[in-house]
């Protein structure tokens, strides 16, 4: 089976009112707990320095942790995950067009990485929050950002649903994959990236990776490619499988 990670995106919309067949809770409540606190602890402008945020950004989500609801049902300000994140990753997924049985495979197919969350399935319940995993959050000396905070759990998290005959195709960004120890997983792991030709060259143009990373994401829990194999045959908005410029690990799609 074809499994997905991707990214979360900085934007939120929590208006969406997306229904889902289900509910769930993330995995690592615990963790995020920890976090929280830390950051509850931080004033104003020490959370702005941290985040690299405007004023009313940091505003926004200094509030935000002041006022922290630990997700446990779904409310106005607690939602399932893949409902909330807008972006291009997820205009690229457009949830409001799944029907039940894409909710239901995305749950088992679909895990977003998250800075404060670790790792959430698609209906995971979430408050809305702001963390990136590249933040030089420090918890301890041993703990001295969001990598070393995770170390080992999420990618144990994975390999607690992967098998041998899995393969998890990583359309996160290089900031979040990281958080993943790949040499360790139990499944195959291959890395899709998206090229357009700029004049003689071929590029990666950011707006149109994101966006057909989204889109990628969608075809696989649609069951349109079933298997490792399949996804060779990608043919969605012109991008095509290159066997020229790909690697094992590194498949290139071109238009």
């Amino acid at each position: 089976m074809l499994k997905v990670i991707i990214s979360p995106a900085k934007s939120l919309d929590f208006e969406q009112n997306i229904k889902t067949p289900i509910t769930s809770l993330p995995v690592f409540q615990h963790e995020t707990e920890v976090l929280v606190k830390k950051l509850q602890k931080m004033k104003l402008n020490d959370l702005q320095e941290l985040m690299k945020l405007s004023l009313n950004l940091a505003e926004l989500n200094f509030e935000r942790y002041q006022n922290w609801i630990t997700p446990k049902e779904k409310s106005d300000l607690v939602q399932p995950a893949v409902t909330v994140f807008t972006g291009e990753v997820y205009k690229g997924l457009d949830v409001a067009s799944w029907r039940k049985e894409d909710f239901e495979n995305a749950q088992k197919q679909l895990f977003i990485l998250s800075g404060l969350y670790g790792l959430l399935r698609p209906l995971d319940l979430m408050y809305p929050y702001r963390l990136e995993m590249g933040t030089k959050l420090e918890l301890s000396k041993s703990q001295k950002n969001l990598y070393q905070f995770w170390g080992n759990k999420i990618t144990d998290q994975l390999n607690s649903v992967l098998s041998e005959n899995d393969t998890l195709v990583n359309l996160a960004s290089t900031e979040y994959s990281k958080a993943v120890k790949f040499k360790n997983t139990n499944a195959k792991i291959i890395t899709p990236v998206f090229k357009d030709w700029k004049g003689e060259q071929l590029k990666v143009i950011m707006m149109y990776a994101k966006h057909a990373r989204g889109v990628m994401a969608k075809e696989i829990i649609q069951g349109n490619y079933t298997n490792l194999e399949n996804l060779k045959g990608y043919n969605v908005d012109g991008y095509m499988f290159s066997e020229e410029h790909s690697t094992d690990q590194e498949w290139v799609f071109i238009r």
